[in-house]
């Protein structure tokens, strides 16, 4: 083994981790690092093609791909591969081969496009929403109308049928018809008095198919509450992998996007089980908006019913069959008209989505309005729902489909990226899955194949060179964020039951898309915020949890595996299940403490009302509440129940205590593991924050660790605080271990720094990789964007990677020293004396240089890599034909067509000053 070879492997050791005792952060595997949604399109691969780009994406730091089959590209017909084909299952099993020699993961959808369905998907098995008809009928009056359907396209269909036909009159009494109908719809009944009004209730078919099918995938979408539908579709899949799971690691699911599916065809009869009455007679309450008591009971019962059937019915079944294949599932649960937590805590990795660009603080940050879609913005409480029923119930991974359409195709920088990944981590979050990267033969030309909704996460953008920087910082990060398990104290319970009860509409689908009016206006999305903002850790936990939990040492666990919390929150609400009071009373008596933020006032539901009522009201009165100061307070066996408005003067009567940390704008999410714990803390603000911060864990020794570049060091500390420094848009590790490894080094504080040197002597820029031309080389007098050179046209249009060089001789000593830019589009490698010193691809634009630097004369170049933007604008003004793709071909972030010619040249390159910091650490 050569020299640079043991250079190489010491600088990764040293930079990810291993076993030794002189090196804190954990082991990195697959998982750790990021992986990626692989679309094939058209599944128009090869095993030449596959090699290639996996091999591409494990050098770049990716730990897995997600194969997702879409619609193909126009002029390669020849090329598809049918879905699930003896030839597709041969090129699934060239992949996985492949990526097991990379050390690589390989997951895949279970069919194509989205939502699920496909070929398999017979009529019977599709799904289904209900037909409702009305009818007049005045007394005494003979019904000569036929009750048959009448929409056109249903009318064809085989499996549609008469499930319900209810006659009510103007006093709302109601008589059920159904065996009052004739096979040829005729209706044998004649009322004697009033007129009525007769809702007839048809079981139908949505007629959705799969959108953005790839070859051998298209077809209906599944009635996901059916078993039978569920288990005839999976059969399909049974019969292509036979007793193999081809080294699938685990299955995925995409989001639930199955619309005006409000039926099946045994509702009627699985309501009646699992309600205890007979929908029949209340049908009008839940077709129409009625706003009365009865129909926000009446819907209630409906949509837990909807859930029920979609959690055991779909969701159950999907992951004992991902099991049965020696596999896991992944499931993203949101869009589904369920209890999303009962959703992701029946899964093996549970994966939520982020869609759209946040506005942060940070200083420096790019975010143009035109770039981004402003009706969309990620919501980290959105995000717990995945990340609490894994935590909950002790699941160690949970993923997410990360930056989907984050900005406007082309023009999104890795810098933008990191924030918002940040935030997903600080959701509980710690698997990210990139949206993502398209498979392009290797001889179509740039920018090779494109998937319309997507950050294009691809060899062929002009940004790929410094995607190391971004992948690196993800693997440290997550290598952290899946050690051990999640450190959160408060469990809070989500009232479903007040979303349920609303008497406006029928079914009720928790998207992502909708979450400004099912989440944002309720109270329990208050307490998240508040108390999240206030340094609390918050997981969300349902009806279904609480009746699994058990108390162990005071606290309340679901799972062995799980999380154990101090301290259950009721937020206020209106609907709690008196089994769910009675469970929650159960748990206090055995010693957890909860916190009510008011009385619940009511039962959900339509059947036994007053009763159940009453029981909810007597266990309430078993609570025997004493005035403490602003709050109310009860002993309730071994344990104590407080009553508050305020839910943080509850808390403090419980003596939970809150990280301080966020008072300073920090933000934190925490791990526990064997010896100690892990702070992953962000600075998000647009200050920088350098002072001791307290922390609520203490321990015997404290290590700062960067995952940015991998360093680490033991901190100071004092009076359970942590010196830290972070400027904005810096994130660090902190771990606290009861026992501690003496032989670290101390972490390297800045003391001083020293006035810049200010490397304004002129510059050479050449030009390495890109096109569609490489610009002519210059020399400038002071530093500037290439793209200021407007007389040169090929400057206008080129994306790729310009060398900015230059010489400078350096007499100053110091302990380090830092290379900072005043402005970079958009990353660049940064090379001094003929040495990497590292990627800048993140603000702030700063890197430490100084063990790179010597004496007398120094080089460095710093190699800019800039959008993708300049060189699709140009291939639009020249109507280069790049994108030719059936079904939806391209769109823009607004999704309407595609047009870059219009768009301003996009800055590319460096700009302003670039300083040298002499910098000294404390001793």
């Amino acid at each position: 083994m050569n020299i640079r070879k043991i250079i190489k492997i010491s600088a990764l050791c040293f930079a990810f981790g291993n076993l030794s005792a002189q090196n804190p952060w954990p082991k990195t595997n697959d998982t750790a690092k990021p992986w990626t949604r692989w679309w094939w399109m058209g599944s128009a691969v090869d095993e030449k093609g596959l090699d290639k780009q996996l091999t591409t994406l494990s050098k770049a730091g990716f730990g897995g791909v997600e194969i997702v089959p879409i619609y193909g590209a126009k002029g390669f017909e020849n090329n598809y591969i049918n879905y699930l084909s003896p030839e597709w299952m041969k090129m699934l099993k060239f992949t996985t081969n492949k990526a097991k020699s990379l050390n690589m993961g390989v997951d895949m959808a279970v069919g194509t496009g989205w939502p699920i369905g496909g070929p398999q998907v017979n009529e019977e098995d599709a799904a289904t929403k209900m037909i409702v008809q009305t009818y007049e009928i005045q007394s005494n009056e003979k019904f000569s109308e036929k009750i048959i359907l009448k929409e056109e396209k249903q009318k064809s269909l085989k499996t549609t049928k008469l499930d319900i036909i209810t006659a009510y009159n103007e006093k709302n009494e109601a008589v059920v018809l159904t065996d009052k109908v004739n096979a040829d719809g005729t209706l044998n009944w004649m009322p004697t008095s009033g007129k009525w009004t007769v809702y007839a209730v048809f079981t139908g078919k949505t007629l959705q198919k799969v959108k953005r099918a790839a070859p051998g995938g298209d077809g209906y979408t599944l009635d996901h509450f059916s078993p039978t539908a569920t288990k005839d579709y999976l059969e399909t899949f049974d019969k292509a992998f036979e007793n193999s799971n081809y080294g699938v690691r685990s299955f995925f699911n995409d989001s639930y996007e199955v619309y005006n599916a409000d039926w099946t065809a045994d509702f009627k009869e699985e309501f009646r089980k699992r309600r205890g009455y007979d929908l029949s007679p209340y049908i009008k309450y839940l077709i129409s908006d009625n706003e009365s008591e009865i129909a926000g009971r009446i819907k209630s019962d409906y949509r837990e019913t909807m859930s029920e059937l979609i959690l055991h019915n779909f969701t159950e079944n999907f992951t004992n069959w991902a099991h049965s294949k020696n596999s896991k599932n992944t499931n993203q649960a949101h869009g589904s008209p369920g209890n999303l937590l009962d959703l992701y805590a029946a899964v093996d990795i549970p994966e939520s989505e982020t869609f759209g660009s946040t506005k942060f603080d940070i200083q420096g940050l790019k975010r143009n309005l035109e770039d981004i879609n402003t009706k969309e913005v990620p919501d980290i409480n959105m995000l717990k729902f995945a990340s609490s029923a894994a935590n909950i119930t002790g699941k160690p991974l949970i993923s997410n489909e990360s930056f989907t359409w984050l900005t406007e195709h082309f023009k999104t920088s890795w810098s933008q990226v990191k924030p918002e990944a940040e935030q997903i981590f600080l959701s509980g979050i710690n698997h990210i899955f990139y949206h993502g990267t398209t498979y392009t033969p290797a001889d179509v030309q740039f920018p090779g194949w494109l998937f319309y909704a997507s950050t294009n996460f691809v060899p062929e953008n002009s940004l790929w060179p410094n995607i190391k920087g971004l992948n690196s910082y993800i693997e440290r990060t997550q290598s952290v964020l899946q050690s051990g398990k999640s450190d959160n104290e408060i469990l809070m319970y989500w009232p479903v039951y007040d979303q349920w009860s609303n008497p406006k509409g029928k079914d009720m689908a928790f998207k992502i898309h909708n979450i400004e009016k099912w989440l944002h206006p309720t109270a329990f999305y208050e307490n998240l915020e508040k108390l999240g903002k206030s340094g609390y850790s918050l997981d969300m936990i349902s009806d279904k949890l609480i009746a699994e939990a058990q108390l162990e040492n005071h606290e309340i666990k679901v799972s062995k595996s799980g999380g154990s919390y101090k301290v259950l929150i009721i937020p206020q609400l209106t609907y709690l299940p008196e089994s769910t009071l009675k469970n929650i009373l159960n748990l206090a008596r055995n010693g957890a403490s909860v916190v009510f933020q008011s009385q619940p006032k009511d039962v959900p539901g339509n059947v036994e009302v007053e009763k159940r009522r009453n029981e909810l009201q007597s266990l309430w009165r078993q609570i025997p509440f004493q005035q403490n100061g602003n709050v109310k307070s009860a002993t309730f066996g071994k344990g104590k129940i407080v009553l508050s408005s305020d839910i943080k003067k509850g808390l403090e009567l419980l003596k939970i205590e809150r990280e301080k940390l966020t008072d300073t704008g920090l933000k934190f999410v925490r791990r526990q593991f064997d010896d100690g714990k892990y702070y992953y803390i962000v600075n998000h603000t647009s200050k920088e924050i350098s002072q001791n911060i307290p922390l609520n864990f203490t321990g015997r020794q404290v290590v700062v660790m960067n995952p940015e570049n991998g360093e680490f060091g033991i901190a100071e500390t004092q009076n359970n605080s942590v010196r830290i420094q972070l400027k904005s848009g810096e994130s660090l590790i902190i771990k606290i271990s009861k026992n501690g490894d003496s032989s670290l080094p101390k972490w390297k504080y800045i003391e001083k720094t020293e006035e810049p040197v200010v490397l304004n002597q002129p510059w050479n820029l050449t030009f390495k990789e890109g096109g569609p031309e490489l610009p002519k080389s210059r020399t400038l007098d002071k530093l500037q964007p290439w793209t200021n050179f407007t007389e040169d046209a090929q400057t206008q249009s080129f994306s790729g990677t310009g060398v900015y060089t230059t010489s400078f001789k350096l007499n100053k000593k110091a302990d380090d020293f830092i290379l900072k830019l005043d402005k970079l589009y958009e990353s660049a490698n940064v090379i001094v004396n003929g040495q990497h010193a590292g990627i800048v691809w993140s603000l702030p634009l700063e890197i430490n240089i100084g063990k790179y630097l010597k004496k007398g004369k120094n080089t460095i170049q710093i190699e800019v890599s800039n959008l993708m933007a300049n060189r699709i604008r140009y291939m639009d003004q020249h109507k280069i034909q790049w994108r030719n793709y059936h079904e939806i071909n391209f769109v823009n972030i607004d999704y309407k067509p595609f047009d870059a010619s219009d768009w301003k040249v996009q800055p590319s390159g460096v700009d302003g000053e670039i300083q040298l910091i002499p910098v000294y650490y404390s001793k």
